[in-house]
């Protein structure tokens, strides 16, 4: 059997979720009206029974995240959420909160959360026993780690592959909450490690002044897509429910194309999920829309450079260097990069700071910015973070998607018959009955014209087949209805034939693979905890949210300074130039020590103490 591929894509709102499914998304993850991991990217029940009805045409699918953990007054509200989302027609849930197992749920399919920390294949192993369809992998995984879960399980994986990054493993993170009160576990994450920080030795000494030390360029695996699949990815996830639509298009659009490759070469193994062919009017960029510099983020293993420690703000498209500055202007070594008026340019000052201005004005090669930035230099590398025309044009309708149809039109002894199918396999026959006229003049033209005219249907005729005794004139009025009959017909029988997704059964007796849960477990409510006991759980401590430990690690990383700084003691083994514990300190002088957890190649961020 071909193992099904899926290409699944953020989405702020609705209007996002259409142009993702349109640039060639299989499916679609968007926020409900509430207990979403991204507070700001919240959506009504009705609208996203609208998006559920475009994507279901395609047989594409819609999962909304209802992703943080709850309390428990919130339970009764989340089960209505919960049934209100699987009248409105959505595929799967993608939940955090082990409470969900234990309400009184329909029988949605659920995805369990990168916010479960699934990183284990004991962990995995249990999900699935319990009742989930999905998993959404840690990022932190290597192409071994996610063979090695692949192999233990019989439902899909589901994996990012673009995007922003959390510098903790997703679901172990509290500093949010200790510093602001803000949970990331609650879907309201302030973005500490975005903050600009010193390092400091154990003596007090500066090691690095006033860098984003835990802030990480973006990923992007565009280039393992392939070996992701053959490892075991089903899902290839973009990150981004916060991201603007045109982010979410030359995005979308772009793994579109790659994974299609991959498909047209490996017809024998994979299969895309959803129909429907999307045709664009741009040609797809990544590196155009919102980035920091890439990284495939230990894919591959520890090893190339990862964090973007000059700004947490993107860089874009590396355009050039800088080989002149004179007044007022300068001239960048660059052949292959068209600048325009209105770009948003960028660079590196001598501080390691990044520096942004707007071009006023590009001119017979050289380069006019609205204000001439301090700093700017000869040699300097020049970023574009803002390619104003590219904006324009994906400001605009960018891409359609169609299913390729067949029409028949066959002369029966009463009337006429209309076969339309398309490329799910789905098919009608209408019967119109009614008076045949003779023709004098050949009719095949117009009669294959007038039903090729789907418009703004779902749907572009492919092949259109006449079968009449002699000619036949019938009026492009009469044909145009009974085109239409014909399209609402095949749209019915789309929404017929579909079926929703059902919750995996649970096995019985499952027993989860430690007895001894810390708070990194994240229960909040009485129902999660209530579960953990039931799978053989024997003590369990209560959610950071809700009592704050003794000695808390408030983020735990694969991200380490010591390596990123040339200084891992399992590298070179060399002698440390600097005494430990080592430090982040932000300007109010507060400051988290660090531990380096060798042993699993972690780095710990603690509280102050």
């Amino acid at each position: 059997m071909r193992r099904k591929i899926e290409l699944l894509s953020p989405a702020r709102d609705v209007n996002c979720g259409m142009e993702a499914l349109r640039h060639g998304a299989d499916a679609v993850y968007i926020g409900g009206p509430s207990f979403g991991a991204r507070a700001m990217a919240g959506n009504s029940i009705e609208d996203i029974e609208t998006l559920c009805r475009f994507a279901h045409v395609f047989d594409a699918r819609i999962y909304v995240a209802l992703n943080t953990i709850l309390t428990d007054e919130e339970l009764p509200e989340a089960e209505r959420i919960v049934w209100a989302l699987y009248r409105a027609g959505v595929d799967a849930l993608i939940v955090q909160d082990t409470a969900l197992l234990r309400l009184s749920l329909p029988p949605i399919a659920l995805h369990a959360s990168t916010q479960m920390d699934n990183c284990t294949v004991e962990k995995a192993r249990f999900l699935e026993a319990v009742g989930f369809s999905q998993i959404v992998l840690a990022r932190e995984l290597s192409i071994d780690d996610i063979s090695a879960i692949h192999a233990a399980v019989r439902v899909p994986l589901e994996a990012f592959v673009h995007g922003a990054l959390c510098v903790s493993y997703s679901g172990r993170c509290y500093a949010s909450q200790y510093c602001f009160g803000r949970s990331a576990n609650r879907g309201n994450c302030a973005q500490f490690c975005r903050l600009s920080f010193d390092l400091v030795d154990a003596d007090g000494r500066v090691i690095e002044r006033d860098r984003h030390l835990l802030s990480l360029r973006d990923m992007n695996r565009s280039q393992s897509l392939e070996e992701m699949m053959d490892a075991g990815v089903s899902s290839f996830k973009i990150e981004g429910r916060l991201k603007d639509v045109s982010y979410v298009k030359n995005v979308t659009a772009y793994y579109r194309r790659e994974i299609d490759k991959i498909l047209e070469r490996r017809g024998d193994a994979y299969e895309r999920s959803s129909y429907g062919a999307s045709r664009l009017s741009f040609s797809p960029q990544p590196e155009k829309s919102f980035n920091r510099g890439f990284t495939d983020y230990f894919l591959h293993g520890r090893g190339e450079q990862l964090h973007s420690f000059e700004t947490p703000k993107a860089k874009g498209e590396a355009v050039g260097r800088i080989s002149r500055v004179g007044p007022g202007f300068f001239e960048v070594d660059t052949k292959r990069t068209e600048l325009a008026n209105g770009d948003g340019l960028c660079f590196v000052d001598n501080g390691g700071k990044l520096q942004g201005f707007r071009l006023n004005k590009a001119e017979n090669g050289r380069l006019y910015p609205t204000q001439m930035p301090e700093g700017l230099r000869k040699g300097a590398q020049i970023f574009r973070n803002h390619d104003r025309l590219f904006e324009q044009l994906l400001s605009k309708p960018s891409a359609v998607r169609r299913l390729a149809a067949t029409i028949a039109l066959r002369e029966t002894t009463t009337g006429y018959v209309i076969d339309m199918s398309d490329e799910s396999g789905r098919s009608i026959s209408l019967l119109f009955e009614t008076t045949k006229e003779s023709a004098r003049s050949p009719q095949r033209e117009n009669i294959v014209r007038q039903l090729s005219k789907l418009g703004d249907t779902p749907f572009e005729a492919t092949r259109v087949e006449v079968e009449t005794t002699g000619e036949r004139f019938i009026p492009s009025s009469t044909l145009a209805d009974w085109r239409r009959q014909a399209v609402e017909a095949l749209l019915s029988d789309h929404r017929k034939t579909r079926r929703q997704e059902l919750r995996r059964k649970a096995e019985e007796n499952t027993t989860f693979p430690t007895e001894n849960l810390d708070y990194t477990a994240n229960v909040y409510n009485k129902e999660a905890a209530e579960f953990y006991y039931l799978h053989g759980v024997k003590t369990l401590a209560p959610a950071f949210e809700k009592e704050t430990p003794k000695e808390a690690v408030l983020m735990y990383c694969r991200h380490c300074l010591r390596y990123a700084l040339g200084h891992c003691p399992r590298k070179d083994g060399k002698q440390l130039p600097w005494r430990e514990p080592l430090s982040l300190r932000l300007p109010d002088d507060r400051a988290f020590p660090l531990d380096f957890d060798c042993k699993n190649c972690q780095m710990k961020v603690y509280a102050p103490r």
